[in-house]
């Protein structure tokens, strides 16, 4: 005689049809998921609300060195990559199901409730929905931030050699000066002049150095930009 097999799921059905307490699981199971809903819409109005720039309470035990950074650190790559660093009810792009689980997972270790949530991101992405790899902070006190999350594309490779040129008015006066130079160099003198002494060269590139640079003086004036030490923290569209 063969004996037949013992299908699981079917096993596992008959165990719950005996259990009288079911009713009583399965509203325990509702009420779970209403608690776990009703704490994503607070942590998720915490992060749109407006809030002042106040500490959260932590246990000092439990946080992660490795993602605390101080103000300065944060400003140094906002800088570099010309970056805004701004409270995250002004980041108009989807904050991530990840992000809101990491918060949940904070706030249970240090059984607080966070608030003074900060995100570092392109310009952007306080304007428009994009995904340029932002990372999200809660704030500590004293100039410090607690990493919760990064999401999205990792910036591009020259970002940061791009962006050289708008961290400061040196940085952009060399910028302007070495393509002035470097037009110069690949521009036919002799379409000016029969001449070609080095007096007409230097005269070539003055003439070019101030072009440049009066274009880039109303394109930054017509834009409203700003360099970087002046924007990283300002939640205005035009800079």
């Amino acid at each position: 005689m063969k004996l037949k097999k013992t299908n699981l799921k079917k096993a596992l059905n008959y165990a719950r049809s005996k259990d009288s307490t079911t009713p009583d699981i399965l509203e325990a199971v509702q009420r779970i998921f209403e608690i776990d809903q009703a704490h994503t819409k607070r942590i998720e109005e915490n992060i749109q609300k407006s809030t002042t720039e106040s500490s959260n309470w932590f246990n000092s035990d439990l946080l992660e060195s490795e993602n605390i950074y101080h103000i300065e650190h944060i400003k140094q790559i906002c800088i570099d990559y010309r970056l805004r660093f701004l409270d995250s009810k002004y980041f108009k792009g989807d904050i991530p199901p990840e992000a809101i689980s990491k918060i949940k997972q904070l706030e249970k270790q240090h059984n607080s409730e966070l608030t003074g949530f900060k995100i570092v991101a392109p310009s952007k992405l306080f304007k428009l929905k994009d995904k340029d790899d932002p990372l999200m902070f809660v704030t500590l006190g004293n100039d410090y931030y607690y990493f919760i999350h990064k999401w999205g594309n990792d910036l591009h490779p020259l970002r940061k050699v791009l962006m050289w040129p708008f961290k400061n008015v040196v940085n952009l006066l060399i910028t302007v000066l070495v393509l002035s130079f470097l037009t110069t160099l690949i521009t036919p003198i002799q379409l000016f002049t029969k001449t070609t002494t080095g007096y007409e060269f230097w005269l070539l590139f003055f003439f070019m150095f101030k072009w440049s640079l009066a274009v880039v003086l109303f394109y930054g004036f017509a834009k409203g930009k700003n360099f970087n030490q002046a924007i990283w923290k300002s939640r205005f569209l035009n800079t």
